[in-house]
């Protein structure tokens, strides 16, 4: 249901979109539910000065029925580096969470079935920021007098700030713009106001033609962020904490101010999000903030109840002599441990078991966080000849593409594919590294911003997958071809285990392509988003055949498309959602610059199926589902009479048996739990919808131990 247009403070009007996706089991029925994201026509990137529309999060049924709505409200400003939302069931009940970042203002909004409003209730504030005065009512939205006023405040305060105090940074304003002294201080306001002027008239010009501070508008750089956890099925907030970290400032200690471009509110507003096993067993969110100077991550935990903080990383800021004049981009961090975290981050992050412990890892773009929060490596390398300092040690740098999974399947482990924009600074513009290392097999320097790059099985004649970001190389460095395949999202359509590639941008009709065979699939009257990023709403395999669904929304955002492939294939595999490397992969990827999702394993028209590793379902989790499962149908009334009698009794019976390690007499008592589920005398005590998620889990279960027992009789 699209959302109404709107008009910002400035009088301009805009529209909306369906844009990002992501899925999740909400009501543990066994089927995804589908989460859309609506960005307005005026959604800006971190760069882009304006004013944004509200951004909104529907839920969905797959027969288009619409569960709620969140309204993130007005101070949340709408594009791809702010909202990363991830829909997760984090406290293994069986049934998703959405959890991502709110503030004041960000309500959910339920509808009836003629679509009316029936209710909006606004989130939680914590109790100390409304005793602060701070309140639901509240516009941080800043508009260009309001920055002004910034400004001169910012100034007034000079003398009291930390870094001048410490005499890190100039005593005076104008020794920072290199000028003569011209006022005491502290300023008085009438001072502040002269210096503001000749900062946004005289300084910020020099620096750069584009520096237009008079015109900055429509940012927030006040006010309280939160991190909210929504039950997936309801929509209602569970609950609500501080976003960690905060902004601190509107980015002069982020190195907003320092560059040629002077861009308040760009690197300290830098989100992304994602989810990892990070002990093996539990999966936690994962939320960051800032990756050219500073960089965070904090994991959290949900237990149904509570968000825990699990650990968290941070760089420390990245030290400035004159924060209106500086390279911060640069320098490391303070943090002892974390030090050179800083510049390595991309525009999405991966998570992924790079040392086969069976815990998971974060791979931040050039760096990687091991699964306990301790920094792993910080990948660096020797600068070219050509460069501009040969012969010296760099890191590699920020990046907009990465990809991880079983690139060569000749090498032990996983590799990481990236592309890299520090230019001459940049030991590579692109990348193949071992992942467990963060050393390079293979790459080449480009002295430039080297800005898209993709992989995979383009050419099954070679062994492996492939990579292209200038040039087409195979999995162990050779050069196939200077014309490369797009690289705006790929996508395992054919029936072969080849990759396609998604194509078209901004207004182009989107298609999927074969490098080999051209053109498979036209999708017409459909629309990919992120302009030039060309992305669709969601690529997974959500239907369990291995094969990927390709989802867009339609020329007028109507309505969602889901494309599948028809084509027969004589491959048999299990659904690719039931990879933990993949799953998550499919959780992150909407946030920030959407990537593909990969496997833990080889993926390719040459696998061998004997390395493909088989799911292993927690039997004690799926279990404690059954159970919660009963419990609420038994409190709704779903489930009654002597039939949750003899459910419950016998549920009892398989725990106790599997508990004691006699998986044969769990699975008799499991059969018989299932034979009374059809039992057709006793249906007037379960409604439909109960019977049918129950019996979602007693197969899960039936066939893990299956297919173990199987195992046993083939070893004897």
């Amino acid at each position: 249901m699209k959302p109404e247009d709107g008009t910002t403070p400035a009088g301009e009007t805009y529209t909306y979109s369906a844009n990002d996706m992501s899925v999740g089991d909400v009501d543990g029925d066994g089927q995804y539910e589908y989460f859309v994201k609506w960005d307005p026509s005026n959604s800006k990137d971190v760069s882009q000065v304006g004013y944004t529309g509200n951004t909104y999060i529907d839920a969905y049924e797959l027969d288009g029925t619409l569960l709620y709505r969140l309204d993130l409200g007005v101070n949340i400003r709408s594009g791809a580096h702010y909202t990363q939302f991830l829909a997760y069931d984090f406290d293994g009940n069986g049934k998703s969470e959405l959890m991502l970042k709110t503030a004041p203002g960000t309500k959910i909004i339920k509808y009836d079935e003629a679509g009316n409003v029936t209710s909006e209730k606004f989130i939680t504030m914590p109790e100390e920021d409304r005793k602060n005065g701070y309140s639901h009512k509240d516009d941080y939205r800043m508009s260009s007098d309001d920055y002004y006023e910034h400004v001169v405040e910012m100034f007034m305060n000079w003398h009291e700030h930390e870094e001048v105090t410490s005499g890190h940074w100039p005593e005076t304003l104008e020794e920072a713009f290199g000028i003569e002294k011209r006022y005491s201080y502290p300023l008085s306001r009438e001072d502040a106001e002269r210096l503001t002027d000749y900062f946004m008239d005289e300084y910020a010009p020099s620096r750069s033609g584009r520096n237009h501070l008079r015109e900055f508008e429509g940012f927030i750089l006040e006010g309280p962020e939160y991190l909210t956890v929504f039950n997936g099925e309801k929509g209602d907030e569970m609950d609500t904490v501080h976003y960690k970290p905060g902004r601190h400032d509107d980015g002069l200690m982020w190195g907003d101010y320092a560059m040629s471009r002077i861009e308040p509110g760009n690197r300290v507003d830098r989100f992304l999000a994602g989810v990892g096993y990070l002990d093996g067993k539990q999966p936690y969110a994962i939320f960051s903030r800032g990756y050219y100077t500073r960089a965070s991550l904090v994991s959290y935990s949900w237990d149904g109840k509570r968000i825990e903080e699990h650990w968290s990383v941070d760089s420390g800021w990245t030290p400035m002599s004159n924060p209106f004049n500086d390279r911060p981009h640069d320098q490391s961090g303070t943090d002892d441990e974390f030090v050179s975290l800083t510049n390595q981050g991309f525009h999405s992050f991966s998570v992924v078991d790079v040392d086969s412990d069976g815990k998971q890892e974060v791979i931040y773009g050039g760096a990687t966080i091991d699964h306990d929060g301790t920094l792993l490596y910080s990948s660096k390398d020797t600068l070219p000849a050509q460069s501009a300092a040969p012969g010296t040690d760099a890191k590699l740098g920020h990046g907009d593409a990465m990809h991880v999974t079983d690139i060569d399947p000749d090498r032990p482990g996983l590799e990481i594919f990236s592309v890299h924009e520090n230019g001459a600074k940049a030991p590579y513009g692109y990348a193949l590294r071992d992942s467990g290392t963060g050393e390079a097999i293979y790459g080449g320097y480009t002295g430039k911003d080297t800005g898209r790059g993709m992989i995979g099985d383009i050419d099954p004649e070679r062994r492996g997958l492939e990579t292209w970001a200038v040039e087409v190389w195979t999995a162990d460095g050779e050069q196939i071809s200077k014309e490369a395949p797009g690289t705006n999202m790929n996508i395992k359509w054919s029936p072969d285990m080849t990759t396609q590639i998604v194509t078209g941008a901004s207004e182009d009709t989107p298609s999927i392509e074969d490098w080999k065979e051209g053109n498979l699939l036209t999708a017409t009257d459909t629309l990919t988003n992120n302009g030039t990023k060309g992305n669709p709403a969601l690529v997974a395999d959500l239907f369990g055949d291995w094969r990927e669904e390709l989802l867009l929304r339609t020329a007028d955002s109507s309505s969602i498309r889901m494309y599948l492939s028809t084509e027969v294939t004589d491959h048999k595999l299990y659904t690719l959602m039931h990879d933990p490397q993949y799953r998550v992969g499919i959780a992150r990827q909407n946030s920030a610059y959407n990537q593909p999702a990969y496997t833990s394993f080889y993926f390719g028209s040459d696998m061998n199926w004997n390395s493909v590793p088989v799911p292993d379902f927690s039997t004690s989790s799926v279990l404690s589902v059954l159970q919660n499962r009963m419990s609420e149908y038994e409190e709704s009334g779903e489930l009654t009479g002597p039939l949750l009698h003899q459910l419950t009794n016998t549920l009892k019976q398989v725990r106790h048996h599997f508990e004691k390690g006699s998986e044969k007499q769990a699975l008799k008592f499991l059969n018989k739990y299932e034979e009374r589920l059809n039992d057709e005398r006793k249906q007037k005590h379960i409604s439909p919808q109960a019977k049918g998620n129950l019996t979602h889990y007693v197969q899960l279960l039936t066939d893990q131990w299956e297919r173990k027992d199987n195992k046993e009789d083939e070893g004897r």
